[in-house]
């Protein structure tokens, strides 16, 4: 990534612990021991590494409609809360109820270095701390605030990401078309990743033509990270991937790979690149690190 990718991933890196206890006094690590270790798993997910893909989708849709965006605090937050939901996701499917991994970016999952139910609140928490920020977010005007709430509302209920999820679940051990497919992580793990690319637009006042192209090309990566996950899924390591490879097989999942073949899904993602390129024309230079953002997504081994 170029150097301002990696400075904004240092910005949210930096900001995230600060914002997940800035918001309440009872988060105080002194207030309460079992308090402190709710805490103590909340900021051990957060921290465990990640490419903070979702946070730099914000802060990049942004500076595509207006560079100036990045010297408020507002995108910031949107860019944070961004993070936390995927977090918090990624705690919950973690599970045994769900996935039952034990690995998640190269160190035990929550359930595994705390336990279950304080990975269930950890989850809990992070989610309902992720729409305090966008309530409180500085330099915001409220009616916007309004919108990136219900932005993000609809990208992690059951019109988005945990109706992705409870497809998923549904769909172990059975066979499924790919347009069901498409469907499942259009919602899994596109709504999150279009809703990250959509408040950094609305951040920066983005005109409705404006999020019209940004949608286009938020929906095309979506599903190409997906698509690039089951390929690594099948071709990668544990140790690269930081998570147990072959999961998606041991629990007899679809997945572009099973369906497509692994050229078909190769050739899946390449055309799912360009319609994500094509649909940043109108930007120009303006929209570069959403285009550096795309081919990593398409082209990442991790």
């Amino acid at each position: 990534m170029n150097s301002q990718l990696t400075d904004l991933q240092d910005r949210c890196n930096g900001l995230l612990l600060h914002l997940l206890g800035s918001g309440s006094s009872e988060f105080h690590p002194h207030a309460a021991p079992l308090l402190y270790r709710l805490f103590e798993a909340s900021a051990y997910s957060l921290t465990a590494g990640g490419k903070r893909v979702r946070p730099l989708l914000v802060y990049a849709a942004g500076t595509a409609v207006k560079e100036e965006c990045l010297s408020a605090q507002g995108i910031d937050y949107a860019a944070c809360a961004a993070e936390m939901i995927h977090t918090y996701s990624l705690v919950h499917d973690d599970l045994p109820a769900m996935d039952d991994d034990e690995l998640r970016r190269g160190q035990p999952t929550c359930h595994i270095a705390f336990d279950e139910a304080t990975a269930m609140l950890v989850g809990d928490a992070l989610q309902a701390r992720a729409f305090e920020l966008l309530a409180e977010a500085p330099d915001v005007p409220a009616e916007t605030r309004v919108l990136l709430v219900q932005c993000l509302g609809a990208a992690v209920g059951a019109r988005g990401m945990a109706g992705g999820q409870a497809i998923d679940v549904a769909a172990s051990d059975r066979e499924i078309s790919l347009e069901h497919l498409e469907v499942m992580h259009t919602l899994k793990t596109g709504a999150l990743i279009q809703a990250s690319v959509q408040m950094g637009a609305l951040v920066a006042g983005a005109s409705s033509e404006q999020c019209e192209a940004l949608d286009e090309f938020a929906n095309a990566i979506g599903l190409a990270f997906q698509v690039r996950d089951d390929v690594l899924d099948v071709e990668s390591d544990s140790a690269t991937l930081g998570k147990q490879q072959g999961t998606d097989a041991a629990h007899n999942k679809p997945t572009y790979v099973s369906l497509l073949g692994a050229d078909g899904a190769k050739a899946k993602l390449a055309e799912l690149l360009d319609d994500a390129l094509a649909a940043l024309q109108p930007f120009g230079e303006s929209a570069s690190s959403l285009r550096e953002i795309a081919h990593y997504i398409a082209e990442r081994d991790h």
